[in-house]
């Protein structure tokens, strides 16, 4: 890998970076916390191993030179598959998941972000990573030969290897984290979905809500897969509060299982199967302006098991409903949040967007971004270990379902021309 600093080149022979030894003490953060809050007390709390840890979580981030090339190829079907899985977990000692995000630049230039979750939600880090691609094309740019371009800083310091002292039991634990990190990780089974057969511009000439019609879409979608209906969560902002974080929608209602079943049905006419959607999605639009305006039950029920935790009461229905499968994790990430760039005239400039793992062992994972008018971007997650998932045919499902739903909106509908 070769870094340009101050008209220089650095490269990976330079003495003050060069070591034959792996750098794998990132893999003690892939511990579960229990153990790697011991193992840090006992083995990074003094001496070369404190001050190079410490050095690295002052950072604001953390920058990973992957040796692989990454990127989305129109031409090879699984490689937003292989992009986004590789940002997700990567090899495991090569990202560092304690620290708010890891930036990921591959051999061939492409760029990602793995991002930690509980300092922010999906919608803020989307906000950065606009800013940052929107900065870089359109304000800074580069010269004719590739290099950025702006002055450079003269004062900036060397760049130095972090020295660690590793025993051999703490290179123990190492590798036993590994191990249990690399299990994980091979188990996701992820499959990016560019949906560009219609977008928002076509759902809202139907006269309905976006998010309203991709949530009955994986109903349907989801009941074709697995056969049966499913506890879902949806994610929904409530930043219109102070320090307002998340609250849950759940999507899997009486009306979206009536129409589902509508759909399934073959003699259940076009009229009525539209009519039923028309009440599910409302009753979505409803259950979604609650949960953002701050009367949802989720977080409320969890705020109940704390305190009953503290005083120690024993609660069986608390216990129960907080226990229940998420078989079904969906969440949509805002695109063109500060709207820096017309994605019209500048296509090439469009996010896929990111994505998390399933909740579930036997469950599904799905972020959705709506881009622009005419492009939905599904990332889809579940695991290769659980005989009942496949995210592949669940995208072809939700594909799918997309249609479906678009087909009950036709010019013999008076409501609308398509």
């Amino acid at each position: 890998m070769l870094l340009s600093r101050g008209g220089t080149d650095v490269t990976a022979s330079d003495s003050r970076l060069s070591s034959s030894e792996p750098s794998d003490q990132a893999l003690a953060f892939c511990f579960p916390r229990v153990p790697w809050a011991k193992a840090r007390q006992q083995y990074f709390g003094q001496g070369v191993n404190r001050s190079s840890l410490e050095a690295i979580e002052t950072a604001a981030f953390f920058l990973t030179l992957d040796d692989e090339a990454h990127g989305y190829d129109a031409e090879k079907l699984r490689s937003l598959d292989l992009y986004a899985k590789s940002l997700l977990h990567g090899k495991c000692y090569d990202r560092w998941f304690d620290k708010s995000f890891t930036l990921i630049a591959y051999q061939n230039g492409k760029l990602g972000l793995n991002a930690e979750h509980s300092w922010a939600d999906a919608p803020i880090v989307g906000h950065m990573w606009e800013y940052v691609l929107a900065t870089d094309c359109f304000q800074l740019g580069y010269t004719e030969d590739g290099h950025s371009n702006g002055e450079i800083s003269k004062d900036l310091p060397a760049p130095i290897k972090l020295q660690w002292d590793i025993p051999s039991e703490c290179q123990d634990i190492i590798e036993s984290s590994y191990a249990l990190a690399k299990e994980i990780a091979d188990d996701v089974d992820f499959h990016g979905c560019l949906f560009d057969d219609f977008g928002k511009g076509l759902i809202k000439k139907c006269r309905t809500s976006p998010d309203a019609f991709i949530q009955l879409a994986l109903q349907l979608a989801h009941f074709r897969d697995k056969g049966e209906f499913c506890l879902t969560y949806e994610a929904s902002m409530t930043r219109i509060f102070k320090e307002g974080r998340t609250e849950t929608v759940r999507s899997c209602t009486c009306e979206s299982t009536a129409f589902v079943r509508a759909m399934q049905d073959p003699f259940t006419p076009k009229e009525k199967r539209l009519e039923l959607f028309r009440c599910a999605a409302e009753k979505h639009q409803h259950m979604y302006r609650l949960a953002m305006t701050g009367s949802g039950i989720d977080r409320h029920l969890f705020c109940l098991y704390i305190v009953s935790k503290y005083l120690d009461i024993d609660s069986p229905f608390l216990k129960q409903v907080l226990s229940e499968p998420w078989r079904l994790s969906t969440s949509q990430t805002p695109q063109q949040q500060l709207s820096l760039v017309d994605l019209q005239r500048f296509p090439q400039y469009v996010s896929a967007g990111g994505g998390f793992g399933p909740v579930a062992d036997d469950g599904y994972g799905v972020s959705y971004i709506i881009v622009g008018e005419d492009l939905i971007t599904f990332h889809i997650s579940s695991k290769f270990s659980s005989p009942e998932t496949d995210s592949y045919r669940f995208g072809q499902n939700i594909r799918q379902a997309m249609l479906d739903i678009r087909a009950l909106f036709t010019r013999e509908n008076k409501m609308h021309k398509l």
